[in-house]
């Protein structure tokens, strides 16, 4: 139990407190957001947006010490391919006709409560 009025440390609000300031800094670079939180059956993707004509599924990783490295180097192969099976299940459900499409990953590093958030456009390839 927190006292009233502390957040609870756990990792589900840190991720989602990235993912807060994921969405903002990808509005900031003109993104557009279409969803959050996506879930099938196979994975999730934390943000699904559009820049320009280009479908973008984003991975949002946050650190807040650097004990496991940093945010960036958080997405090995195994989350690429269940995010790739994820957008797959995505396009289908929810097929908006042929464009474009990549993945991002937005790293969150906060330390010292001060958030440094870098984007990797194009960070991997479709893994399946």
């Amino acid at each position: 139990m927190t006292a009233k009025g502390a957040e609870p440390k756990n990792r589900s609000d840190l991720g989602g407190r990235g993912e807060d300031l994921a969405v903002g800094f990808l509005k900031a670079k003109g993104y557009t957001i279409l969803e959050r939180n996506f879930r099938s059956s196979v994975g999730e993707i934390d943000i699904v947006a559009q820049e320009a004509q280009t479908l973008v599924f984003v991975e949002v990783k946050t650190r807040e010490t650097d004990g496991f490295g940093s945010a960036k180097w958080a997405v090995d192969q195994k989350k690429r391919r269940k995010v790739s099976m994820a957008a797959l299940a995505y396009l289908n459900q929810k097929a908006r006709g042929e464009r474009p499409a990549r993945f991002d990953v937005v790293a969150v590093d906060i330390t010292n409560g001060k958030p440094r958030i870098e984007l990797y456009r194009n960070a991997f390839e479709l893994a399946y």
